[in-house]
């Protein structure tokens, strides 16, 4: 008597694998769309401009580039020998080491008091407090010029009004790089608010009154519960605000134009004015040099974290 395998079995592997292979081509089709404009406008142009930090490349050298002269390191010597470069670089190190902790702090704090019902009007405030991420810089530089005009701008009349006498904020080598900071702030810290008050919403409350049973007060109940438990959260904030204000270009672009006495001028300021003379080569050297700058802070926080 002789058994007879069924061909069911046999044809299903085919069909699975023919399944497979169909589903693979589809999804590279889907993918196919963001490759190329993914290769063309984002890793084609990030490769050029390392080519041509290595380089002399100037305006008058696009059409020829094979016509240009290989330099090594030069321009990253010449980028770090500029007194404008480091000075626009220790400005970007101010508005960093000053202006993350002050926008973490005030997202930290509004998103803290959101979450605790301060206020009737919750979905009010949380609209006011997100409305300046997403309004025109611009726009912000208009109400922050009329506020800090220092005849007729609103805080130095206010200042007035209790006997000081404001200085002249956007003026003042010594209040500038500050008021910069102060509206980079206002703008920007209603993103770690959002992103807050979403971690503040996975704290158990039975920590919270179990804490509060025993004794504790409310800032030993934030400090030993509620910021633990927030920690992965505080660090993406502090990283993704650090690498923007890193890059930061808007506000003194808008506000200032660098000045006075370059005090407001920052790294990716300068580096796009070396792009706009023509010397490419020389601006894609400072490009890169602040990318390895955000490179570094990024690791050095994560390390940091990682042990705490």
């Amino acid at each position: 008597m002789t058994t007879e395998v069924a061909p069911a079995a046999t044809e299903q592997r085919p069909r699975a694998g023919r399944r497979n292979s169909s589903e693979a081509r589809a999804g590279l089709l889907l993918a196919l769309p963001f490759v190329v404009l993914f290769s063309v406008f984002t890793l084609w142009p990030v490769l050029q401009s390392m080519f041509m930090s290595f380089t002399d490349t100037r305006i008058t050298d696009i059409r020829t580039p094979f016509q240009v002269n290989f330099v090594g390191f030069e321009n990253y010597a010449k980028a770090l020998g500029d007194p404008v470069f480091r000075r626009a670089a220790l400005n970007t190190g101010v508005f960093v080491v000053v202006g993350v902790p002050l926008t973490l702090a005030c997202g930290l704090a509004a998103a803290v008091a959101l979450n605790k019902g301060i206020t009737k009007f919750r979905s009010v405030f949380r609209v006011g407090f997100y409305t300046p991420v997403i309004t025109s810089i611009v726009a912000v530089a208009v109400v922050w010029r009329f506020l800090l005009q220092p005849d007729s701008g609103l805080v130095n009349t206010v200042l007035g009004w209790v006997g000081i006498d404001g200085p002249n904020w956007l003026g003042d080598t010594r209040t500038s790089l500050l008021s910069l900071i102060a509206m980079a702030v206002w703008r920007n810290f209603g993103t770690g608010m959002i992103i807050f008050l979403a971690g503040l919403q996975a704290v158990p409350w039975n920590l919270h009154e179990a804490a509060s049973i025993d004794g504790a007060s409310a800032w030993q109940r934030f400090w030993y519960i509620t910021l633990p438990i927030l920690r992965p959260t505080v660090l993406f904030v502090m990283v993704t605000t650090t690498i923007g204000y890193l890059q930061f270009f808007e506000e003194p672009f808008v506000m200032t134009q660098g000045g006075p006495l370059n005090s407001t001028l920052s790294a990716s300021m300068y580096t796009y004015q070396q792009f706009g003379f023509g010397n490419y080569g020389l601006a894609g050297s400072m490009a890169y040099l602040t990318f390895l700058a955000i490179l570094l802070v990024t690791l050095v926080q994560f390390r940091v974290t990682r042990e705490k």
